[in-house]
């Protein structure tokens, strides 16, 4: 139960971050990777076994390219939700593994 709860408030404390980003407040984005770490390793993980095995970009690396284009403090974000900012992770770190890609058949 206290899992439960822990992870109901770090959900909260997620909505009220992306909530900040969104109106502008680039200080608070730090805050946010510690929150949404683990959800993010797990889509990259799950992108990553997608892939072929030509395929060298590590889980952790596409984690931390896709959260560095999320909080690009130069272009504007806003997420509706939290489904909406992981939806947004799991398309950056699509396009980056098409990016990557084509570098190396280039």
């Amino acid at each position: 139960m206290i899992v439960i709860l822990n992870y109901n408030s770090a959900m909260n404390n997620v909505t009220q971050i992306l909530s900040k980003i969104g109106s502008g407040d680039p200080n608070v984005s730090e805050e946010l990777l510690p929150l949404v770490y683990a959800e993010l390793r797990k889509l990259a993980s799950l992108r990553m076994k997608q892939e072929s095995s030509e395929q060298t970009l590590q889980p952790t690396a596409l984690v931390h390219e896709a959260y560095l284009r999320l909080v690009d403090v130069d272009v504007q974000q806003s997420w509706e939700t939290r489904g909406h900012f992981f939806a947004a992770a799991a398309e950056a770190m699509r396009r980056i593994l098409v990016e990557n890609a084509r570098r190396k058949s280039n």
